[in-house]
């Protein structure tokens, strides 16, 4: 009988980056159609393929694989919110983002309508930060409320995901389709652009 053979450490740090990687999937799918409270962490393990002990040994228990979850997206989020680009660029890559995979809006509303629910890292400070930013290059006029501005471009992003009812009977094409991608990307833009000082006629923001 051959002799029993421990894993080698490289192949147990990849055995244990693999099961991370299944139950944070699997939590995002869970905690997407559910929200927290209805979550079940013997739902979230049945779907990774492993032990449900699992998600405590790795996370310390289903708050903290929540806040990995929430953790992973800022981190995601990261690669396309590009401080540099345009706002009506970083507001079209939201929308892919988003029609692509709307498993990342329908967890926000659960988290937003769940007072169970574990306390979200917050990143209004630096939203704010990022549109007076926005503001000094001419991208906000300066009588308009930066916050305002904000919260005006998150709703834009997230409609057609929260009404895709409403978006598939306004544009009379599904909101997960390219045409309707395409279309409404480029009236974001459109609409974003009119946020800016106006400017002079030599060219200068006002």
């Amino acid at each position: 009988m051959p002799a029993h053979r421990t894993p080698e450490p490289d192949a147990r740090v990849r055995d244990a980056e693999r099961t991370r990687r299944c139950l944070l999937e699997a939590a995002f799918d869970e905690f997407s159609a559910r929200g927290f409270a209805g979550a079940r962490v013997g739902d979230i393990a049945a779907r990774a393929g492993v032990n449900k002990q699992l998600i405590t040994y790795y996370f310390g228990g289903k708050a903290g694989l929540y806040r990995a979850l929430q953790q992973q997206w800022l981190d995601r989020e990261a690669d396309f919110a590009d401080p540099d680009l345009p706002l009506g660029e970083v507001a079209t890559r939201y929308l892919h983002d988003a029609l692509t995979d709307p498993r990342g809006i329908r967890l926000a509303v659960w988290r937003s309508l769940s007072e169970e629910t574990p306390v979200a890292p917050s990143t209004g400070t630096a939203d704010l930060a990022d549109a007076e930013r926005r503001r000094t290059r001419g991208e906000i006029a300066d009588d308009l409320d930066s916050a305002a501005v904000r919260l005006a471009v998150m709703g834009m992003v997230v409609a057609p995901v929260l009404l895709p009812d409403a978006a598939r009977e306004l544009f009379g094409v599904d909101p997960g389709t390219p045409e309707f991608e395409r279309r409404y990307a480029d009236q974001l833009r459109r609409i974003i652009a009119r946020f800016a000082q106006p400017r002079t006629e030599e060219g200068e923001a006002q």
